[in-house]
């Protein structure tokens, strides 16, 4: 039997919920990993912000290079999953090192 952490109810093993509060039962993440996640979102931001600059003297690229920065940076901020396909488009159009992060970042935030 396992003990639910915000009421103290006592659970089955295999609960998801708890039935007396109806709080998720698993456990809180790490610290660690929330690290690791920041530190790695903070390489991405800074590698596509140097794809925005240097492609920043070509004004079409630019037009693509600033609404994915854009996408990318909101989902950061509001801790959303971030599509394949946006992942990919970033590898392509703004920057090799910060779509090659984005793809291998753990996304299950």
């Amino acid at each position: 039997m396992k003990y639910c952490v915000h009421c103290g109810a006592e659970l089955h093993d295999e609960a998801v919920i708890c039935v007396k509060c109806g709080c998720s039962v698993e456990p809180p993440k790490s610290a660690e990993v929330e690290t690791v996640n920041d530190t790695l979102s903070i390489v991405i931001k800074v590698f596509l912000i140097i794809g925005c600059i240097a492609q920043g003297w070509m004004i079409l690229p630019l037009a693509w290079c600033l609404p994915i920065t854009i996408s990318i940076f909101t989902a950061f901020k509001n801790k959303r999953p971030i599509g394949t396909g946006l992942k990919v488009c970033a590898l392509l159009f703004v920057n090799l090192i910060a779509g090659v992060c984005l793809l291998c970042a753990d996304n299950n935030d």
